[in-house]
């Protein structure tokens, strides 16, 4: 009876241990930065990063310039921000690459890393997005994305923290200080 129960603990801590080291990270993923270039995510082991679903015409559009302002005052060896466009809610990045390159520039000035174009819901979600939304792929929770600029945490071990809602502006309390802690 000893011998059974013993095993049977065994092979349950053996499974919680194989779950958390099979759980992806961040750095796991490779991206395309906007101009069509490979992006490898693990080049940002390190580094807090600002995932952001971004569109060009949006009612929060603007929130581009606080994107751009964090950056420039926290961006650097520690800190990045990532803009994915996505064009799944109404509409509202129609652009082609180069067109959003030209947006982002010419009206906000965006020197942040912008990846190329993809879907952050539905049938085809990317996997990035798949895996920063559901709790199944990330071990933490399930954050549905409801529109434009949800931004989600990410710590220097590639690990989603927290998220913050669409409408919640870069330099909130919660994001300027999560950027700020040391962990």
């Amino acid at each position: 009876m000893k011998k059974s129960a013993l095993f049977l603990f065994a092979l349950l801590l053996s499974g919680i241990i194989l779950s958390a080291q099979s759980s992806k990270s961040l750095h796991d993923f490779k991206v395309y930065d906007i101009y069509g270039d490979p992006f490898d995510l693990a080049d940002l082991k390190g580094k807090k990063v600002l995932v952001v679903n971004t569109a060009s015409k949006c009612g929060l559009t603007p929130q581009y310039e606080g994107l751009q302002a964090l950056y420039e005052q926290y961006g650097g060896d520690n800190f990045t921000i990532i803009g994915f466009p996505a064009n799944n809610f109404a509409n509202q990045e129609p652009g082609t690459n180069e067109e959003i390159v030209e947006f982002c520039t010419a009206n906000y000035g965006v020197s942040f890393p912008m990846m190329s174009k993809i879907s952050v819901k539905g049938d085809d979600m990317h996997p990035l997005y798949q895996w920063l939304t559901r709790k199944s792929e990330n071990g933490k929770f399930d954050a549905e994305v409801t529109w434009n600029f949800q931004k989600f945490m990410i710590d220097e071990n590639g690990n989603i923290v927290d998220y913050a809602a669409p409408r919640e502006t870069p330099d909130s309390e919660k994001i300027v200080n999560w950027i700020s802690s040391s962990n």
